[in-house]
C-alpha cells in the first residue's frame, strides 16, 4: 500500500488561554537583583515561552530608591520597606536577594505567612534557618526555591532533587566557592603566597574587603549543609559541618602536591557512612586524573555519586550577577508552572517529602576516615627511611613516600601519602610526629580525596 512520504502536517492545537503574569516582588536590587531584572527584561519572550506565562517584576524594596529607579525604570513600584513587598496582596512571589540571616528571615517568614512563594539566593539564611523556613512554607502550601544559593549557574539542587531522584546518593563533593578556587589557582600556577593571591582576588572583585566567609570556608559550609539535606533527606544542620579554610596553606604545598600527581582544592564533602554522615569543608588533595582537579579560577565544580547513575559532574560559574540571575529566574519559571498543582505533587523543598526526612547522625571530626598527605621537614634527608618505619610502627603505613624535589634553601621535605585511616588515629600520630627528633619544623597534614566510585 502506497504511503505519502510527505504527509500533511497535523493541525495545530489551539493555544491555551493566556494566564495572568506571575507578579514578582523583589527585596534587594544589588548585584543579584539587578542581574535578575536585566535578564528577565532581555529574555522575556523565551522565559515566558518556557514558563507558560509572563514573569514581571512589579515591586522592589531598596535602600537607595534613586539607584533602584535607574535600574528598573518606570512601571515598577518602589519602597524602602521590605515588609510592604512581603505582604502586598498583588504580589505572587517574593524574591529575596538582600542577604543575611537577621531581617531577611523576618521578611521571608512574613511572605510565607501571607501565602507568597519565595525565591532566594541566600545560602546563609537557609543553612542556618532552613528547617524553620521550609516547615512554615509546607504548612502554608507555598514553595521556597533556592537554586541560586548553591554554585549559582550549576543546577545542582535540581539535579539532586529531580535528575538523580532514582539514586541512593553515596557522596557529593565539590568546589563550591569561586573566591577560594581563584586564590588556590593563583598560588599553584604563579607561585604566589596566600596574601598576594588574596589581594588579586580583592582587586578583581572576587573577594570582599573582609574575605572571612570565603577563605575560612563558611560560605562553602552553608552550601554543603543544603546539598547534604537534598542528597540524604536529612535536616539542614550547618552547625554540624566541620570547617577549615585556606589561610594556612603555602605555595610550597602546591608544588609538593603537584610532584605527587595531585592538586589542592578547598572541597566541600558530604558522604554517607554506615554510622552516619560526614559533612565537611577542608582543603584536600585531588588526583590530577580527576576532572575536579582541573576546575580553575573562579569556576565551580561538583561531583555526585549515585548507586544507579555512578559518578556525574557539574561545572559552571559559581558567582556573578547574571549567572546567579540565571538560577533565580529558573526558580521563578518553576514557580510560574505551579498553577493548579497541589502541594503534595510538587518537588519537595529538600528533595524528600516531610514524612520521609530522617535526622541522620553527623560524624564528629575524630570519626572521619580518609587518606592523608603529610609534608614533613627533615633535619637530614637520610632520616626518611627510619621515619617511614616509625610511622608504620604507629599504624600509619605510608602508601607512598618521597623526598620532594625542591631548591636546597627549602630543606629536605619528606612527602607522604597514607592509606585511609580514622582521623582520631591520625591526630594522635601527628602529635608524636611533631616532636620527633628527625623533624625540623611544622608538619603539614591535609586530606586526600580520590573521589573514586
Amino acid at each position: 500500500m502506497y504511503r505519502d512520504p510527505f504527509p500533511a502536517p497535523l493541525p495545530q492545537s489551539a493555544a491555551p488561554p493566556a494566564q495572568q503574569p506571575l507578579r514578582v516582588g523583589m527585596i534587594g536590587i544589588g548585584t543579584v537583583g539587578s542581574g535578575t531584572f536585566r535578564v528577565l527584561a532581555r529574555n522575556q519572550a523565551e522565559i515566558a515561552g518556557r514558563a507558560g506565562r509572563a514573569i514581571a517584576v512589579t515591586m522592589v524594596a531598596a535602600r537607595d530608591l534613586a539607584r533602584a529607579a535607574g535600574i528598573v525604570g518606570a512601571g515598577v513600584q518602589l519602597t524602602r520597606d521590605p515588609f510592604e513587598v512581603a505582604t502586598h496582596p498583588d504580589i505572587d512571589v517574593v524574591v529575596e536577594v538582600a542577604g543575611g540571616t537577621g531581617p531577611a528571615l523576618d521578611w521571608v517568614l512574613a511572605a510565607i505567612a501571607h501565602g507568597k512563594h519565595v525565591v532566594t539566593a541566600n545560602k546563609a539564611l537557609l543553612a542556618v534557618h532552613g528547617d524553620a523556613v521550609f516547615e512554615a512554607a509546607r504548612r502554608q502550601g507555598v514553595a521556597v526555591a533556592y537554586e541560586g544559593a548553591v554554585a549559582v549557574s550549576i543546577p545542582i539542587v535540581k539535579a539532586l532533587r529531580e535528575g538523580l531522584t532514582a539514586n541512593r546518593i553515596g557522596w557529593v563533593a565539590g568546589i563550591v566557592n569561586g573566591t577560594t578556587n581563584f586564590i588556590l589557582s593563583k598560588m599553584r600556577d604563579e607561585g604566589l603566597d596566600f596574601g598576594s593571591a588574596l589581594a588579586q582576588a580583592q582587586a578583581l572583585g572576587y573577594a570582599e574587603a573582609d574575605p572571612s566567609f570565603d577563605v575560612d570556608g563558611i560560605d562553602a559550609a552553608h552550601k554543603m549543609a543544603l546539598l547534604a539535606a537534598n542528597a540524604f533527606g536529612t535536616p539542614v544542620r550547618f552547625a554540624d559541618v566541620q570547617v577549615q579554610g585556606i589561610r594556612h596553606l603555602q605555595s610550597l604545598d602546591m608544588d609538593c602536591a603537584a610532584q605527587l600527581g595531585h592538586r589542592i582544592k578547598l572541597l566541600g564533602i558530604a558522604r554517607r557512612r554506615p554510622d552516619g554522615l560526614e559533612v565537611r569543608v577542608q582543603p584536600a588533595l585531588v588526583p590530577d586524573a580527576q576532572l575536579l582537579a582541573h576546575v580553575h579560577g573562579s569556576m565551580n565544580g561538583i561531583v555526585v555519586h549515585g548507586d544507579a547513575s555512578g559518578v556525574t559532574m557539574y561545572y559552571g560559574a559559581g558567582a556573578g550577577s547574571e549567572p546567579t540571575a540565571s538560577a533565580v529566574i529558573a526558580d521563578l519559571v518553576d514557580v510560574a508552572r505551579l498553577s493548579g498543582t497541589q502541594p503534595a505533587q510538587r518537588v519537595p523543598h529538600r528533595g524528600f517529602h516531610a514524612h520521609a526526612m530522617r535526622a541522620l547522625p553527623v560524624l564528629p571530626h575524630a570519626a572521619v576516615r580518609s587518606a592523608h598527605y603529610l609534608r614533613v621537614p627533615l633535619r637530614c634527608a637520610s632520616d626518611a627511611e627510619p621515619l617511614r618505619s616509625w610511622l608504620a610502627a604507629q599504624g600509619l603505613t605510608p602508601r607512598s613516600a618521597v623526598l620532594a624535589d625542591l631548591p636546597a634553601h627549602q630543606g629536605a621535605q619528606w612527602l607522604v601519602l597514607t592509606d585511609t585511616v580514622l582521623q582520631e588515629h591520625v591526630d594522635g600520630v601527628l602529635d608524636k610526629l611533631r616532636t620527633h627528633r628527625a623533624v625540623a619544623g611544622d608538619v603539614t597534614a591535609l586530606h586526600v580525596e580520590p573521589l573514586a566510585a
